[in-house]
């Protein structure tokens, strides 16, 4: 039972990324149409990728068992805490929108904290420019996050073939 709340490490970046294009799918048809059950259903994406990659994930599970393995791309390793961290950072985004919808009728604010969110997955879908990946970098050089999480990241080669992804 507990390998299903492990995330991957290393995780393929080519699956990341279409992960990433999904959200920027789903957070652009959600604003533009003012589908506020849909920012919760990202919330919902994003919690489940965080507690155990693509495993609960409908999003993570079309990517990675249709989408990728019919790409003709190679595997992109990389190394996984720093996706894991990103995919929080995402999970509070899309709580907070969606708390600023339903809990408190901020509707402006929800959409703007959103926008955001859209904005940081399009540049990790477009150009592999991950947000989250750069402030886990930033806060590990800070010595907030244990050297020993920086020591994995370090050394995904030796981990064999990249798994399923984020």
């Amino acid at each position: 039972m507990s390998h299903l709340f492990q995330f991957p490490n290393p995780v393929n970046e080519v699956s990341a990324r279409l992960v990433a294009a999904g959200v920027v799918l789903m957070s652009v048809i959600a604003i533009v149409f003012r589908l506020e059950w849909l920012v919760a259903i990202i919330a919902l994406g994003f919690i489940a990728r965080v507690a155990a990659g693509p495993t609960f994930s409908v999003l993570g599970q079309l990517v990675t068992k249709i989408i990728t393995p019919r790409l003709p791309v190679a595997a992109k390793p990389v190394p996984g805490p720093p996706k894991r961290f990103a995919q929080g950072i995402g999970a509070v985004f899309s709580l907070a929108s969606t708390v600023l919808l339903f809990g408190f009728g901020a509707d402006l604010a929800a959409w703007i904290v959103l926008g955001a969110l859209t904005i940081a997955a399009a540049l990790e879908a477009a150009f592999a420019f991950c947000l989250g990946c750069k402030m886990f970098a930033l806060l590990t050089r800070m010595g907030l996050i244990p050297e020993a999480v920086c020591e994995a990241c370090n050394d995904i080669r030796s981990r064999g073939p990249v798994p399923e992804s984020v």
